[in-house]
């Protein structure tokens, strides 16, 4: 699974109107409206590259209102969630 996290500038008066055509996307998984110098990020998951490409370069940068998007690719996750998955040995607690 490819993960991309991809900052997004909107038009102002259309932040929500916007959000909601990137969230209904395929391959994206959320979308969170935040503060400072773009409007939104868009959570991307996709089994490759050329989805990659599909979705973000084919359909989301297309989505009318947006101005501007900047994608990062991530490499590994790191969470309190996958750590303890990764440590849960299947042992009860005091064992």
């Amino acid at each position: 699974m490819i993960t991309a996290i991809v900052l997004v500038k909107t038009e102002v008066d259309q932040i929500p109107e916007v959000a909601e055509a990137i969230a209904a996307l395929p391959g994206v998984s959320e979308v969170y409206s935040v503060t400072g110098e773009m409007d939104l990020i868009a959570m991307v998951r996709v089994r490759s590259h050329d989805e990659l490409a599909d979705v973000i370069a084919g359909t989301l940068n297309k989505v009318p209102g947006v101005l501007a998007t900047e994608t990062h690719i991530a490499f590994r996750t790191y969470s309190r969630h996958d750590l303890e998955a990764a440590f849960a040995l299947g042992l009860e607690d005091g064992a």
